[in-house]
């Protein structure tokens, strides 16, 4: 199974660097997978650690894919870096190792501390519909635009019948990344 996270690196300088991605995640063990090049990636590679929050406020996944990233942070607890503020519940893993691949090498990290911040409120359609949403957008240079069309007026159902104001806004950030690729598509032509 796959978790959708957002996951906190840290740069040379000691910057957060805030990313969505999914997990996987089995006995105290999580795998990533990003895809190179990715800052995430190089980062934890060099710092060997890295740190998994787990959110309900999908603005961050949607603000990620549209240029958005200052998110509030707070330090982590027992590695160096930071975790999201306003996350649910964080895990803190250092890596173990890497399965090399060209294109998305699998990093195996183990769990060192896990922390809950705050009681998961429920499952919202809207909320998936977003993050869906920004799986979506995250592959527009690799996806046909009528099925990234059909896909959004599908995840629009679900936006329009339940979401609140934090899912209304981040699914006008995708939308306007949407438009915004394919004007720029227009015009390389």
């Amino acid at each position: 199974m796959i978790y959708e996270t957002i996951i906190t690196t840290q740069s040379e300088q000691g910057q957060a660097h805030i990313a969505p991605m999914g997990i996987r995640r089995t006995d105290g063990i999580v795998t990533v997978a990003p895809f190179r090049p990715s800052r995430s990636l190089s980062n934890i590679l060099r710092e060997k650690c890295l740190i998994i929050n787990f959110t309900d406020d999908v603005r961050v996944f949607a603000g990620c894919l549209t240029g958005r990233f200052n998110w509030p942070i707070e330090k982590a607890s027992c590695i160096a870096g930071y975790r999201l503020a306003n996350s649910l519940a964080h895990l803190e893993a250092e890596l173990l190792r890497v399965e090399e691949d060209e294109v998305r090498p699998r990093l195996i990290c183990k769990i060192v501390h896990q922390e809950t911040h705050a009681i998961f409120p429920g499952f919202n359609r809207a909320q998936a519909a977003v993050i869906e949403g920004a799986v979506l957008i995250s592959r527009l240079d690799r996806l046909p635009r009528e099925k990234v069309e059909t896909e959004i007026a599908y995840l629009s159902i679900a936006i329009n019948k339940t979401a609140g104001p934090r899912e209304i806004e981040a699914w006008q950030w995708l939308l306007e990344r949407v438009h915004d690729f394919y004007q720029r598509s227009c015009s390389d032509v």
